[in-house]
Order: C-alpha cells, then sequence, then structure tokens
C-alpha cells in the first residue's frame, strides 16, 4: 500500500479555525470530497460522524484519526488540519485537538483499513514529528512533512 498517495498539498491546511469537533470534521469532509467527483460532503461527514459515535477516533497528544468507509469510491482519501486552536474531542487523555488527519477507505473487500490507520497512527505517536506539525509555517510545509513521513525510507533512497 502507498500510503504517501492518499493525500495532496490541497488538502492539507494550517491555522484552521474550528468552532468545535463537529466544525472541524465538516471542514475536513469538505476538503475530501473535492477529491472524488463521486463523493459529496454530506456523505463523507456522515461517515466521519457515524465512526466517531461507535467510539472516539482520539489519540493522546492533541490528535485525532477520524475515519470511515464509504461505497463507491476506490483509493483511500486523507485529509490534513492543523487548528488554529484546539478544539474539545472526548478524548482519552481529556485533552483538546489541534492537529487532525481524516481519511476516508473503499467498503470494498481488499481494502487492508486497519494496516492504513495502523500506519498514520504510528506517525503521529512521535512526540519530535508533532512538535514539528505544530512549528510548521505554511501548509506547504505540513504537507511536506507528512509526505516525507509517510514515504518508507527505501523509496527515498
Amino acid at each position: 500500500m502507498d500510503i504517501a498517495s492518499i493525500i495532496e498539498p490541497s488538502r492539507v491546511l494550517r491555522n484552521v479555525e474550528a468552532r468545535s469537533k463537529k466544525h472541524a470534521l465538516d471542514i475536513l469532509s469538505e476538503m475530501i470530497a473535492g477529491a472524488d467527483e463521486n463523493l459529496s460532503q454530506g456523505e463523507v461527514f456522515d461517515s466521519l460522524i457515524g465512526r466517531e459515535k461507535v467510539g472516539c477516533t482520539a489519540m493522546p497528544g492533541g490528535v485525532a484519526i477520524p475515519h470511515g468507509c464509504i461505497d463507491g469510491i476506490d483509493k483511500i482519501i486523507g485529509a490534513f488540519v492543523k487548528l488554529g486552536e484546539p478544539v474539545d474531542y472526548d478524548t482519552p487523555d481529556e485533552g483538546p485537538v489541534d492537529l487532525m488527519f481524516a481519511v476516508v477507505l473503499p467498503k470494498s473487500p481488499g481494502t487492508d483499513r486497519k494496516a492504513c490507520l495502523r500506519e498514520i497512527a504510528s506517525m503521529f505517536e512521535q512526540p519530535s514529528f508533532l512538535r514539528m506539525l505544530r512549528n510548521a509555517r505554511s501548509s506547504r510545509a505540513l504537507y511536506d512533512m507528512i509526505k516525507a513521513q509517510m514515504t518508507p525510507q527505501s523509496a527515498s533512497a
């Protein structure tokens, strides 16, 4: 799986103003829906919210990885925002979230959803990477950091 292929510069934004968790998910849904003409913002939002109702997708350290599965898509699509101000997210560590990487995955068989989510989550378990993201000065810098982190080291050599 080429995990680095799920994100594009147009789907990485810095200093996004969100009033709440729901508003942040709405923004991410719009970003993802723009990547595939077969997706609607509402469909993406419903998928992300539906998964949140099953259980919180936040991790310790101010990070959330909202995700959902959608029929009719043939690729994994991701979007990332660094919020200007953290939002309450009902996290396990009771801290607010300011880094959000949303992903929609095909419902079709053959998509290794758990492996994809595991790989994304492992990136955000590294405190040094989180510091770099929070200190990024532009959306493009955020994209470059994420892309570099997602690209296997052997592929960059």
